[in-house]
């Protein structure tokens, strides 16, 4: 079996939001940044998923300490370094560019529990 456990664990559930947050604050309100991310999130075997709202692909980089999400929604792919990956919890962080100032970027950290 060639699958590594990180995998399993990622691809095993669908992944539930339990707190999405942009520089410190809830960014699930509605209006927020994230709020298209809130619900559930489903990391496919096959290198889909769904995310959200979005549809899209994932892999993992960095010897599978990095995921790569990348969607037509999204304006440019989403490279989070992940925090906590076990079978109960999933946690991931990343910068992303800031629309409203370029020098400043968001710091997102994105929390999940198994639906």
């Amino acid at each position: 079996d060639d699958e590594s456990d990180r995998f399993r664990y990622l691809t095993t559930p669908i992944w539930l939001s339990d707190s999405l947050l942009v520089n410190g604050e809830d960014g699930s309100i509605p209006g927020g940044f994230l709020e298209d991310f809130k619900g559930e999130v489903d990391f496919r075997e096959d290198g889909t998923g769904t995310f959200g709202v979005y549809e899209g692909t994932w892999r993992f980089q960095q010897n599978e300490t990095e995921l790569l999400i990348r969607s037509d929604s999204l304006p440019l792919p989403l490279n989070a370094k992940i925090e906590e990956l076990v079978a109960n919890s999933l946690k991931i962080s990343a910068n992303f560019p800031n629309p409203y100032d370029p020098t400043d970027p968001l710091r997102l950290r994105l929390t999940f529990v198994p639906k």
